[in-house]
């Protein structure tokens, strides 16, 4: 039996002349549109007099109403997925139909389009050879002392989202957690495309001090340097006691946990006895 097809469709971020000729054809042909935000998405038919039938798909209904979709893909109709900005399943609705309809055995097309953080990572002057994604920074507790930890450690280019009233927060607490974050080289993208787009560059530290005192406002990406490879056999370390390597290690970024495992390996020292030692820098450091 013939299936309909899903067509997953990146819509403009801000600016609807970056809507693609391929993405108003699809949308003029397929039978069903979903979107994350049928007003939302109802702008973006009118600009381009497409009329067309349109189902609300979000984060709240996302698992009922695929179910729904793919019964409709079954039934051999054609179905875009649209979120309100950019690539569905990016941050955004999309990812447990698309799932399910590769499991249905459904083809599944993608419609290219405008990405936020793509776009953000290109302008950053950064080194994108490769490169993280780490979606949104979660806003507190363990989960943001962990991203930020994980990011001090990350040796590639790292791009993610903040809401603009918890920016200043965020590069604040990056700042604080240690020196060598403080002065890596970044990138806050505000409003990309948009009539009222901005790019603030520097490190971390001149980036808050730029900003702290400003009213931000729009869509933000961040974009943030990875950590530069540390040169152990260059810091001298051999005229070190093992306490001051282990804090000159995690002045640098490192978490002790990393310190401990670097001059253990390079003192040829048991973990544990490096462990010992580096509790009398607890204070100081957790």
């Amino acid at each position: 039996m013939a299936k309909g097809k899903l067509y997953i469709c990146g819509t403009p971020i801000g600016n609807l002349e970056d809507s693609s000729q391929r993405l108003i054809n699809i949308l003029k042909k397929v039978d069903l549109i979903a979107c994350e935000d049928t007003r939302r998405s109802q702008k973006l038919l009118n600009h381009f007099s497409i009329e067309k039938k349109m189902l609300s798909y979000h984060e709240h209904n996302e698992q009922k109403r695929s179910k729904e979709l793919i019964e409709r893909l079954h039934s051999e109709q054609d179905i875009a997925l649209l979120s309100d900005a950019g690539m569905p399943a990016v941050s955004d609705p999309g990812q447990i139909l698309i799932k399910a309809a590769v499991k249905e055995g459904i083809e599944v097309i993608p419609i290219p389009g405008p990405s936020a953080f793509l776009a953000a990572l290109v302008v950053s002057g950064l080194d994108i050879s490769s490169f993280v994604f780490r979606a949104f920074i979660p806003r507190s507790g363990k989960e943001r002392d962990q991203f930020i930890e994980e990011l001090s450690l990350e040796k590639k280019t790292t791009a993610f989202y903040e809401s603009p009233y918890r920016l200043k927060d965020t590069l604040k607490d990056l700042q604080e957690f240690s020196s060598e974050l403080a002065e890596r080289e970044a990138v806050v993208a505000r409003e990309l495309t948009k009539m009222h787009e901005e790019k603030y560059y520097g490190t971390i530290s001149d980036l808050y001090l730029e900003l702290k005192d400003q009213q931000i406002k729009g869509e933000i990406v961040v974009v943030i340097a990875g950590r530069q490879e540390i040169k152990e056999e260059s810091e001298g370390w051999e005229e070190l006691s093992v306490l001051e390597h282990l804090k000159l290690l995690m002045a640098s970024g490192i978490s002790k946990k990393e310190a401990i495992k670097k001059v253990a390996k390079l003192r040829e020292m048991p973990k544990s006895e490096v462990y010992k030692i580096a509790i009398a820098i607890s204070v100081d450091k957790d």
